[in-house]
């Protein structure tokens, strides 16, 4: 068996839809699973619906002649989708009556984008020749924790997923990404964009082949192509080194997608919907060794950077494990850190609880709170073998005038990760990109090395 995940854009349209509908057919000897996300665009007005009816407001004409478009090109009947639009209204009308939306209840409302789209979808397949059911992720028994907004799945689910999955023996499941229960029953989500993370949580339950994500690139490229216009395909990665790119702001996968797929050892690939026969990227435990220093560089944006200096407690005993402590009770994920003598300096993209944090680890030291920065990793096996990599880095961003605030590399050694302001952040990816693997000139040079990563994954 194969999971196959399709993004937002990729069931976007109704075109789209039918293009997912031959890849799936063409792929149905290998007894694919397909998790899918709710169509483009329409978590995003799910959140503006929950927000507009706290204040009293619940109009849902825009999503439901968003639907009805997708559903009426089709040729779908829109009952398909009519019981789940009326329990939306309900559950809108209820927010607006109590004027409160709790992280519970938000959850409740952008659940429906992944229920609409994996109906519409099912019922396109099964009106056209493939058999097709639509599931929800929690029927098939997916828990997770209450964290509301960023669930995290509980292992007492894998057995449970897999004996329901079995069950699908002569039609295509089409299951919801995103969205689980806790073990009261409530809805829940992975977070946002976590369809990935859902995929690959099923794919490690089922012990699959391989997890496939289907999104509207090539696969992970050299750097955001959005950015940098003259980017390539990454052929191959390891596991350490899509954790490191999905981890720092690389967009085409969720930073928890590789977890699962790790502890099941299964290869990720990363793959285009709109070419479908383009050999993507393959995610593998280990890749053969390529010529390049670097295969990738990501970047992360909206970073806020904290210092905190205490020249009293820094270094007693206990003061980094107080500081912690007050990190996590307020739910703050540090990204890097840096230590001095009499400061401790970290980087976080958490918003929600941040001025309640600040405000407590003010009882005892003296903290910085400076907004606006970005991450920007570059990251390849080579940086290993390549004792010049970081000169190479640093020289070219002062080159460029270019000021770093952080420096960080991790111990694994594959990555060079560091802070800067947000407006040079992609001049930073440019600057960078240019330096290791050249500009449009260049790319014959640059496509022979990767040449090897490409042999070594088919």
């Amino acid at each position: 068996m194969i999971v196959m995940k399709f993004g937002g854009t990729s069931v976007g349209t109704p075109e789209t839809i039918n293009t997912v509908r031959e890849i799936v057919k063409a792929r149905l000897p290998e007894r694919p699973v397909v998790v899918a996300s709710a169509h483009s665009g329409v978590t995003n007005i799910l959140f503006g619906l929950a927000h507009d009816a706290v204040r009293g407001r619940h109009d849902m004409f825009d999503l439901r002649q968003t639907h009805y478009k997708i559903i009426d090109s089709l040729g779908l009947e829109r009952s398909v989708i009519q019981h789940d639009l009326d329990e939306l209204e309900e559950l809108l009308k209820g927010i607006s009556y109590v004027k409160e939306l709790t992280p519970r209840s938000l959850d409740y409302v952008v659940s429906f984008g992944e229920k609409f789209s994996t109906k519409v979808i099912a019922a396109y397949f099964s009106r056209t020749g493939l058999p097709a059911v639509a599931v929800n992720a929690y029927d098939l028994g997916l828990l997770t924790d209450s964290n509301f907004g960023g669930a995290n799945p509980l292992p007492k689910s894998d057995p449970i997923i897999a004996q329901n999955i079995a069950k699908f023996t002569d039609v295509t499941p089409i299951i919801t990404g995103y969205i689980a229960k806790d073990e009261n029953g409530d809805i829940t989500t992975l977070g946002r964009s976590g369809s990935d993370y859902s995929a690959s949580v099923i794919g490690a339950a089922i012990d699959a082949k391989e997890i496939q994500i289907w999104t509207d690139v090539d696969g992970v490229m050299t750097a955001d192509p959005t950015v940098v216009p003259n980017t390539e395909t990454v052929a191959s990665l390891s596991f350490e080194e899509a954790s490191e790119l999905a981890y720092y702001g690389a967009r085409v996968i969720h930073p928890s997608t590789i977890v699962p797929a790790i502890k099941k050892d299964i290869p990720v690939r990363v793959l285009n919907t709109y070419k479908p026969d383009h050999p993507g990227t393959v995610i593998l435990r280990e890749c053969a060794p390529t010529a390049a220093t670097v295969k990738s560089i990501a970047h992360k944006k909206g970073v806020t950077l904290i210092t905190v200096v205490s020249t009293r407690m820094l270094l007693q005993h206990g003061f980094m494990a107080k500081l912690f402590e007050t990190l996590n009770r307020h739910r703050i994920v540090i990204d890097m850190i840096a230590t001095s003598e009499v400061s401790v300096s970290m980087t976080t993209d958490t918003k929600h609880h941040l001025r309640n944090a600040v405000k407590e680890l003010s009882e005892y030291a003296q903290v910085t709170v400076e907004e606006n920065k970005s991450i920007v990793c570059v990251v390849g096996d080579g940086i290993r073998r390549d004792t010049a990599a970081p000169g190479k880095v640093f020289s070219a961003l002062a080159t460029a005038g270019i000021s770093v605030h952080i420096i960080s590399q991790g111990a694994t050694k594959i990555n060079i990760a560091f802070l800067v302001d947000n407006a040079d952040a992609e001049r930073t990816v440019k600057v960078l990109h240019n330096t290791f693997f050249g500009n449009e000139t260049d790319h014959a040079t640059t496509n022979t090395g990767r040449k090897l990563a490409d042999d070594s994954a088919n």
